[in-house]
C-alpha cells in the first residue's frame, strides 16, 4: 500500500500458486483482473464504475468475499497473469476462441457480438448523400487487399484478420498496435487519423459511434463470438462456481439491465465522455481535488487518500446534510465547525481546510503507533465514530492480548465486540456502547476506495 506520492509499479516475475473455490474462499479475496476502458471499468465523478466491475461486485459478493481489482497495464498478457496465478479470472471481454481455449478456461458467455471494420467517414460527410458517404468507405472486407489495419498483437481481432486473409485470398498489411491500448483508445485513434481502420467488437464500436458520428462501424468482419471471462484450468471447482452464478445472475432483470446501462445506453455514455470528471479523460476525481491536494500535502497522505475520505463523508456533496447534524464536504458537526472557527460548513473549501485540519490533530494523537498505515486507519476511525472510542477498543484489545497499536484484526474487531454489554461495561471501557460495524465499514470503505483511485489517477 502507497500512502505519500503517485504510487509503484510492481514487476511480477515469480510463480505463484493457481487457487481453486475453497483457497479463494479461505482467502476472504477474490482477485480479478480487469481492463481500464470506458465500458469495462472506470471512475466517473469518484465512483468506480463499468459492466465488468458490476459483475465482479455481485459475483464477490455472492461469495462474501472482498473484491481485489487488478489492472491489466498490457492486455496482450492477461491471460499469462492468470497463468502465473496472479490472479483468479481475467474479467474482460474476451472472444472464446480455439487458440485460447488450448491456454485457459472460460466460463459460460456474457453476450454474444460480432467483429465490425472502424473506419472515419470523409471529413465533408455531413455535405455528402448517404450513397456518396458510402461510395467513399469500404464496404466489403475483401476490399482492404492491400490496405493497412491497425490491430493489437495477440487480440482476437488479429485471429480473424489472419483467417480473413486466407478466405479473400489476399494480404492485408498488418500495423502491430501496443498491448496497452485498449479498443476505446485505438477506436479513438482512427478518430483523429492516427490509423486508417481497426477492428472492434460491435457493441464497443457502436456505444463510440454515437459518441463520434464520423465513425462507420456498419461493415462485419466476423460471424458472432461468445465473450467471456477465462480461468485457469487448475481452477475446475472455481470455474463450476461461476457458471452456477451466471445460470442464476441470467435470470435476473439486473443482469441484462447492467449490459444496456454500459452498451446501449448512448446518452449515459456521451454525458460521461464529455464529463472532465471521468478517468478516461483528464484523470480527475472530483471538482474539489485542487483544494484536496493541498490539504493532503499538509497532512502528508496521498491526495487520492483524502479524495476518498471526501466521497465517503458526503459525495463530493458540499450540500450533505446528516440525520445527526453534520453537514459539508467533511461532514462537520456543528461543535466541531465552531472549535475550528468553520462559520459556513458548506463552504466546500472551508470544509476541506477544517476537516483536514481535525484529521491532523486526530493523527497526532496517535504516536505510539509506529506504522503509518495503521496510524492512519486509527486517525480515520476516529474522525467517523470519536477518539474515546477508539481509545476504548484499543484499552480492550491489551486486555484481550491484542496489539493496542494495530488496527487490523485487532482494535477493529474491538470496536466490533463494543457492541456486547459484557464488553462495553468492561472496566477499562470509559464511553460505553458503539455501533462498531460503523467505523469498521467505514475504514475499510475508504481504503478500498482508495484503490480504485490510486489506479486510475494520478
Amino acid at each position: 500500500m502507497v500512502l505519500f506520492g503517485c504510487g509503484e509499479t510492481i514487476e511480477h516475475t515469480e510463480q505463484v500458486e493457481i487457487r481453486d473455490l475453497a483457497e479463494i474462499q479461505n482467502s476472504g479475496e477474490l482477485r480479478a483482473l480487469v481492463a481500464y476502458s470506458a465500458t469495462s471499468y472506470f471512475l466517473y465523478r469518484g465512483n468506480p464504475m463499468g459492466y465488468e466491475y458490476e459483475l465482479l461486485e455481485r459475483l464477490a459478493e455472492s461469495m462474501d468475499l472482498n473484491l481485489k481489482i487488478v489492472i491489466a497495464q498490457d492486455l496482450d498478457e492477461m491471460l499469462d497473469i492468470l497463468q502465473r496465478g496472479e490472479v483468479d479470472l481475467v474479467a474482460h471481454g474476451l472472444a472464446i476462441t480455439g487458440e485460447r481455449k488450448q491456454q485457459v478456461a472460460f466460463a459460460d458467455y456474457l453476450y454474444l457480438t460480432r467483429q465490425v471494420l472502424v473506419q472515419r467517414k470523409p471529413d465533408n460527410w455531413r455535405r455528402l448523400t448517404r450513397d456518396e458517404i458510402r461510395e467513399k468507405l469500404i464496404q466489403d472486407p475483401v476490399e482492404l487487399i492491400g490496405d493497412t489495419l491497425s490491430l493489437r498483437a495477440n487480440s482476437s481481432y488479429m485471429d480473424r484478420v489472419e483467417n480473413l486473409m486466407r478466405e479473400i485470398g489476399g494480404e492485408i498489411e498488418i500495423d502491430t498496435l501496443k498491448g496497452s491500448l485498449t479498443t476505446d483508445e485505438i477506436i479513438q485513434m482512427v478518430v483523429d487519423k492516427k490509423i486508417k481502420y481497426s477492428f472492434a467488437d460491435q457493441n464497443l464500436a457502436r456505444i463510440n459511434a454515437s459518441q463520434y458520428p464520423l465513425l462507420d462501424v456498419s461493415v462485419p468482419v466476423s460471424f458472432s463470438q461468445r465473450i467471456a471471462w477465462a480461468f485457469s484450468k487448475e481452477s475446475p471447482e472455481f470455474l463450476n462456481y461461476v457458471n452456477q452464478w451466471l445460470a442464476a445472475e441470467k435470470k435476473r432483470t439486473d443482469f441484462y439491465v447492467i449490459y444496456n446501462k454500459y452498451f446501449k445506453n448512448r446518452r449515459s455514455f456521451a454525458r460521461r465522455a464529455d464529463s472532465p470528471f471521468y478517468s478516461l479523460n483528464e484523470g480527475k476525481i472530483s471538482p474539489y481535488d485542487e483544494t484536496i491536494r493541498q490539504e493532503a500535502r499538509r497532512l502528508g497522505w496521498d491526495w487520492r487518500l483524502l479524495a476518498a475520505v471526501v466521497y465517503q463523508e458526503s459525495r463530493f456533496d458540499p450540500e450533505a446534510n446528516s440525520w445527526t447534524g453534520a453537514s459539508g464536504l467533511m461532514q462537520l458537526m456543528p461543535s466541531t465547525a465552531e472549535d475550528l472557527g468553520v462559520d459556513q460548513r458548506e463552504d466546500p473549501v472551508a470544509s476541506l481546510k477544517a476537516g483536514s485540519t481535525y484529521l491532523k490533530q486526530l493523527y497526532g494523537r496517535f504516536e505510539e503507533v509506529s506504522d503509518s498505515l495503521q496510524r492512519i486507519k486509527f486517525t480515520l476511525a476516529s474522525y467517523n465514530c470519536g477518539y474515546e472510542h477508539v481509545e476504548d477498543a484499543r484499552r480492550l484489545a491489551a486486555v484481550k492480548g491484542l496489539d493496542r497499536n494495530k488496527w487490523d484484526r485487532s482494535v477493529d474487531s474491538m470496536l466490533l465486540a463494543l457492541r456486547s454489554p459484557s464488553n462495553y461495561h468492561h472496566e477499562v471501557v470509559r464511553y460505553g456502547y458503539v455501533r462498531g460495524e460503523e467505523p469498521y465499514r467505514y475504514v475499510n470503505q475508504i481504503f478500498n476506495r482508495f484503490e480504485h483511485y490510486r489506479s486510475l489517477s494520478r
